[in-house]
């Protein structure tokens, strides 16, 4: 085979590459854009504020302050809607005594760009910095909090830091594994590779971790939240919600979901 024949085939092997890619991303993220939702709508204490990122994308994010707050949480929410529509659920982490910062990733709500692995990956540093920097807050008074898809960012955030805990709520080890418990299942895995592998990445978690799982979620298995939470170093705990699924487990966890969430900051960052 001659070298111009075999450089213009592995240029389609990369297109290609490139290509599925794409397409696997756009099966990943549903973003909308605007905003559904303000604090003030609610009667909320909040501002909307821009932040920016290492690759100079423009994001946008909620900022819920409580007085005289000695810690904080990093709201990363999951593939679908936008911040806005977490707001309620951001007001209730900020009466448990802690700041709330609520993120839109990139090409959600009114963020720039457009949501990739990378992309998102970027976005949650942005907001640890924001808070760091911007806001005064010790990395070791931060708690970080991610949702469903939310939960894979803030793996991958926590890696190697020095944070107050770690909050992961109805995840899982990494996309193929969600995709191979489909009808499709092994060839489905094997085409989504590892993205969003929390699997090999959460081993280098420093931060004590509090694990959610609805025990009907339809969407990620409660034997795949366990799973994550088997290769997940001490300390840690895993809390199952009975009768609650993938999208209503505040709703079913009621106030006593809401006091476990208490009970761990002031476990990682007591507020006195």
């Amino acid at each position: 085979m001659s070298t111009r024949r075999t450089v213009f085939y592995l240029l389609v092997l990369v297109l290609g590459f490139a290509m599925w890619g794409r397409f696997v991303e756009s099966m990943i993220f549903f973003p909308e854009r605007g905003v559904a939702l303000t604090p003030a709508q609610l009667g909320i204490d909040g501002e909307e504020i821009f932040i920016e990122t290492e690759d100079r994308v423009r994001i946008h994010a909620f900022y819920l302050p409580v007085p005289d707050a000695r810690r904080a949480l990093l709201f990363l929410h999951g593939n679908a809607g936008t911040a806005s529509h977490r707001l309620p659920n951001a007001a209730e982490l900020a009466r448990l005594g802690c700041s709330v910062l609520l993120l839109d990733y990139r090409g959600y709500g009114l963020s720039e760009g457009k949501a990739s692995e990378a992309g998102v990956f970027a976005d949650a540093r942005a907001g640890l910095r924001h808070l760091t920097e911007a806001l005064g807050f010790a990395e070791n008074r931060i708690v970080v909090f991610g949702r469903s898809l939310g939960g894979a960012v803030a793996v991958d955030l926590a890696q190697d830091r020095e944070l107050a805990g770690l909050i992961l709520e109805s995840t899982f080890p990494s996309v193929a594994d969600i995709v191979s418990s489909g009808p499709a299942g092994a060839a489905l895995g094997a085409l989504a590779g590892r993205r969003f592998d929390s699997a090999s990445k959460i081993g280098r978690v420093r931060a004590p971790l509090l694990f959610f799982h609805g025990d009907r979620d339809e969407i990620v298995d409660l034997e795949l939240g366990r799973r994550l939470f088997e290769l997940a170093p001490q300390p840690k705990a895993f809390e199952t919600v009975p009768g609650a699924g993938h999208n209503d487990l505040t709703q079913v966890g009621g106030r006593p979901y809401f006091e476990r969430i208490r009970e761990f900051l002031e476990e990682v960052a007591p507020s006195r």
